[in-house]
């Protein structure tokens, strides 16, 4: 019994340390990592929040400047979004390739699209400074 306890804490000790160091995945310095927020108006149907995911999702084949696109619904358990459910982050080369992007024509036509439907908006740039 003593033997299986002891291989059993063997086990859980290098399961332990296999997870508690995870591989430290690093993007690339200096890109530019442009993250926006939105709050819908109540009023936003399911079908105009469809097209205006739709349009915001076509923007990297419209704008080479951007090099990465996610986005999803907020889903944390802290509740201090303040009302914010959608995220996007858009990923850059540089400051130079954002600064493009702001006032390329689709990216304007993108805001005619969303902003009659937008309560609320929060935009945060940042390069990446992770080593």
């Amino acid at each position: 019994m003593k033997r299986i306890l002891s291989l059993l804490m063997v086990g859980l000790l290098l399961a332990v340390g296999t997870y508690a160091k995870p591989p430290k995945k690093v993007m690339k310095n200096a890109v530019v990592q442009h993250i926006v927020l939105f709050k819908f108006k109540p009023e936003t149907t399911p079908e105009k929040l469809k097209e205006i995911l739709t349009a915001f999702e076509a923007l990297p084949s419209k704008i080479k400047e951007i090099k990465g696109f996610q986005w999803g619904t907020n889903n944390s358990p802290e509740n201090h979004a303040h009302g914010l459910t959608h995220a996007f982050i858009l990923t850059f080369d540089s400051e130079k390739d954002r600064d493009a992007y702001l006032p390329h024509p689709a990216h304007k036509e993108f805001g005619t699209i969303v902003g009659p439907w937008l309560a609320d908006v929060t935009v945060v740039d940042f390069t990446n400074q992770a080593k």
